[in-house]
Order: structure tokens, then sequence, then C-alpha cells
């Protein structure tokens, strides 16, 4: 479990133990370098294409409407032509990584280092530091980038950006205006097991339950998912 790329897999197959050999030797920096680079080269391989482009397009005319703002034909050549510039697509995939990968694991440490940090007054020892937190967290964020793996050709074939692994994709029989459509495609099987990996991590350093992490973790998701979908219904959109 010494090598990047042992800790790696072992996140996917053995994910206690490669964690808890993580939190020994934290490292944080070259796994979030490695997945970084991952989604960005998904992501800018999918835009530079014109099926990745289309569906760029699509997928923010979708979102307009859905927040109530229907796209007119001149706002719709606005973003083909916004689309299909490659300096565009360039900022936009690393843009998009960024946020998805460095900025979303350093908030995720912070938070639970604040959280668990305030309910870790049983701990034996000294609480665990910062760098372990995010190498933990870091090294969970290996799941998000399989899932960009995975998701890249699926989404080509499917010429589409919207992501493969949501729930809508087992109940296309609601409408997808619907409010329960737009919650189940917000709730992502990868994110969920991303969160599961969380959990565990998160107890093997604060040495508390698994599952009660995971509930609250879970919890959390799905509040944001009810209040993303409510939002939508209340704007009025139609798609």
């Amino acid at each position: 479990m010494n090598t990047l790329v042992a800790r790696m897999y072992g996140v996917l197959r053995r994910p206690r133990a490669t964690l808890a050999a993580v939190a020994q030797a934290p490292s944080w920096a070259p796994v979030l370098v490695v997945t970084t680079a991952i989604t960005f080269l998904c992501a800018i391989g999918f835009l530079t294409t014109r099926v990745g482009q289309q569906a760029l397009v699509d997928q923010w005319e979708r979102t307009a409407a859905a927040f109530g703002q229907p796209v007119d034909d001149a706002g719709y050549a606005r973003m083909e032509a916004r689309a299909a510039n490659g300096g565009f697509a360039l900022l936009y995939a690393a843009a998009t990584t960024l946020a998805g990968g460095p900025l979303l694991a350093i908030v995720t440490a912070a938070l639970l280092f604040v959280v668990l940090n305030r309910r870790g007054a049983n701990l034996s020892g000294p609480p665990p530091s910062f760098t372990q937190v995010l190498a933990v967290v870091a090294y969970a964020g290996v799941v998000l980038a399989l899932r960009q793996v995975i998701a890249t050709p699926v989404d080509y074939v499917r010429e589409s950006i919207g992501s493969p692994t949501t729930l809508i994709q087992f109940f296309s029989m609601f409408d997808e205006a619907s409010p329960v459509a737009r919650f189940l495609g917000v709730i992502d099987l990868f994110v969920v097991w991303w969160i599961v990996v969380l959990a565990i991590g998160a107890s093997v350093l604060y040495r508390r339950s698994t599952r009660s992490i995971a509930l609250a973790l879970t919890g959390a998701y799905v509040v944001l998912a009810l209040i993303a979908a409510l939002v939508m219904a209340v704007s009025g959109g139609t798609a």
C-alpha cells in the first residue's frame, strides 16, 4: 500500500485497509494531481468533439429551461458558438475539473475536519491532523475520477453530457420535468460510493461508526438533491 498506484487501486478494492495506510503516511498532492489530470483529459477530450459540443449546448438549454428560462433561437446560436470555441472549451473543462476535484476535496476535508473534531471528544489520543483528513478525502476522489473515465465514452455514445450513473436512468417512466425525476437525476451512484468511502476514511481517522457517518453524509446529499429539485419546480421550468 506504499505506492500511489497501489493506494488508488486499494481505495476501490480494500478502502478501509488502504485509507488506514494513507492515514499512517498522509500524502494528498500526488493523488490529487493524478485524479485531476484524469478528469481534465476526459472532459477536454469530450468537449473538443462535435458530439461533446452539441451535448454541452443541449445541457445548457435543458438547465435554463429547468429553471424557467427558455432559450430562443438567438440564444441557442450564441451557446453553439461558445461551445465551438476551443479556448472556451479548455477553460470550461479546467473550471469544472478544478471545482469537482481540488476545490471539492479541500472544502470537504475542511468540513469533515471541523465537524468531526468538535464531536471527537471521546478520542483517546490527539485528533487527526488536517493533512490526514485531506489525504483521505483526496484518495476517496479516485471514485469520482473513475466515474469520469466510465461516463465519458458512454456520454459520447449517448450524445449527452448528463451523468449516465444517476438514478433517473433506472426510472425512465417518469416525466423528466417532474420533481421526482429531477430529484432522481441528482442522485448519482458514484457519488453515493464516494460518500461511503469518505465515511470509511473518517471512521478510520476518528474511530467512529462508519454507518453513522455514512448516514449523516448521505442525508446531507439527499437534502441538497431535494433542495435542487424544489428550486427547479418553484422556478416553473418545463424540462
